[in-house]
């Protein structure tokens, strides 16, 4: 092969986030604040975090505070959270969360804007930050998966980066959170998007976030 094909082939190092926010700042900054005193987190291989973008981080959800847990360890990119059209009901909320660079997602139907949106995001070098549960309110971790974060994975072919927050943030409380290793799909992405691989995709990363639990709580 030629110096020239070389050259073509070669892939390209991603810079970092340029595309940095004065309220994501803000946040980031509130975030070190919450977490490192008033609501002590103590993140377990962090380092993981080190992965070129564009990759897809994803938690469990239990409070409002997730995205700012997520967002925190990521120091070299900014987040490209999704979440439901409802937060955004006013005009006010519209900027704030467009600044700290919020997709919006109706949940009831099948969104394509907000898909080809996030096809933008990961395509374009960036970060997406996702809850697979899509909701906080369920009877047990992972028990339900919304079928939009199987669809995005398979699709996007960049690393599934998960983050198992154990138990809700509480005052002068330490909690732990929990890095894992990158899930590996890419035996289902050659498969196809249908039904039955988007339930295997939910169903790896379900047993994922179960494994990472029971290796916080020490259970065999």
């Amino acid at each position: 092969m030629s110096t020239a094909e070389n050259k073509k082939t070669e892939k390209k190092p991603v810079a970092p986030d340029k595309e940095r926010t004065f309220l994501y700042t803000g946040a980031r900054l509130l975030a070190a604040v919450l977490f490192d005193v008033l609501f002590p987190l103590r993140y377990h291989n962090k380092e993981r975090y080190q992965l070129d973008a564009p990759f897809i981080a994803m938690s469990n959800h239990q409070t409002w505070l997730d995205p700012l847990i997520l967002a925190k360890p990521c120091k070299k990119y900014e987040l490209r959270f999704v979440g439901k059209k409802e937060l955004v009901k006013n005009r006010f909320a519209k900027w704030v969360l467009g600044k700290m660079h919020m997709i919006t997602v109706d949940r009831h139907h099948t969104d394509m804007a907000a898909m080809r949106q996030i096809s933008r995001v990961l395509k374009d070098g960036y970060v997406l930050g996702i809850f697979p549960e899509g909701t906080r309110h369920l009877p047990d971790l992972m028990s339900e998966i919304e079928s939009g974060t199987a669809f995005m994975a398979l699709r996007a072919n960049v690393p599934l980066l998960p983050v198992f927050i154990d138990g809700k943030p509480k005052f002068l409380r330490r909690r732990h959170v929990y890095v894992g290793e990158p899930i590996d799909i890419s035996d289902l992405r050659e498969q196809g998007y249908d039904a039955a691989v988007v339930e295997q995709v939910n169903e790896r990363i379900r047993s994922t976030f179960l494994d990472m639990r029971a290796r916080a709580h020490g259970e065999k």
